[in-house]
């Protein structure tokens, strides 16, 4: 098995692809080292000093570290724990993962509008993300303000703050007039 690896937009955050599935659909977050329990594959991954976040994709892994390593100390320990995982024959998520689309629902007068909102992040927004290991969806919106959840190597990213506001907003409020600003929210 040979995994590849590619760095990303935040210099915490590197993307591993083990060149085959890793999650047939929807993505799966693991902010923390106490989030991973359900994921066998997350477990091997925080169990190597100085992981700090886990997220999986269609086709990658993408892992953030903690300041005070380097990725030339733990990247070698990651590429054991990915691999010894996929040779194992584990699910990468026990029981149950669905997620359908990974957006907040949202009802009410404003459900035509994030409908909008959905449909632009899914098609436009969120497959370059991905590109970057990492995912953006929909958490909310309220007289004009759309909320944005970051995932993967989008949260913490010290390009976030652009991608969102130069990026992301400029796209909804050229096709959804209603929208004035995008916001990250902290989940």
């Amino acid at each position: 098995m040979f995994i590849q690896t590619e760095s990303t937009p935040n210099p915490a955050t590197l993307k591993f692809l083990p060149g085959q599935t890793v999650l047939e659909a929807g993505t799966a977050d693991f902010p923390s080292p106490d989030t991973g329990g359900q994921s066998p594959l997350a477990t091997r991954i925080f169990a190597v000093t100085g992981v700090t976040a886990v997220f999986f994709g269609n086709d990658f892994v993408t892992v953030t570290k903690d300041d005070t390593v380097e990725w030339d100390h733990i990247k070698p320990a990651i590429l054991g724990a990915v691999m010894e995982h996929f040779q194992s024959g584990q699910p990468v998520i026990e029981g149950d993962h669905a997620v359908p689309s990974g957006h907040a629902e949202h009802t009410g007068e404003d459900s035509g509008i994030v409908d909008q909102i959905k449909e632009l992040l899914d098609t436009r927004v969120r497959p370059a993300v991905a590109q970057d290991g990492g995912d953006i969806t929909f958490h909310g919106f309220d007289q004009g303000v759309v909320y944005l959840h970051m995932q993967g190597a989008c949260a913490g990213c010290p390009s976030s703050t652009l991608t969102l506001k130069m990026g992301i907003e400029n796209l909804l409020r050229h096709y959804i007039p209603e929208v004035t600003e995008v916001r990250p929210v902290a989940v």
